[in-house]
């Protein structure tokens, strides 16, 4: 797999500064690589090529499948009424 060294080193804003939002952003990358990029020698994305996706996905599409994984936030069935002075 190419990827950017860049997202390795401090030189940039980009640069991780935790190792979890590091893991998101190689997971967000790979997710793009493979199923969202058209590939120059293939004609098609690596996801096509292996017949595990049909169409060429856009990032619309990764963000509804990363919403759609997302826990939902829970909120408490009963809130404390506040007292006012």
């Amino acid at each position: 797999m190419r990827m950017s060294m860049r997202r390795f080193t401090r030189l940039t804003n980009g640069f991780s500064k935790k190792v979890e939002n590091h893991m998101h952003m190689v997971a967000l990358y790979t997710t793009w690589y493979n199923f969202a990029r058209m590939h120059k020698t293939l004609k098609c994305s690596p996801a096509m090529a292996a017949k595990v996706s049909a169409t060429l996905w856009t990032m619309e599409d990764v963000v509804t499948l990363i919403d759609a994984r997302a826990a939902k936030p829970v909120r408490p069935t009963v809130y404390k009424q506040r007292i006012s002075n």
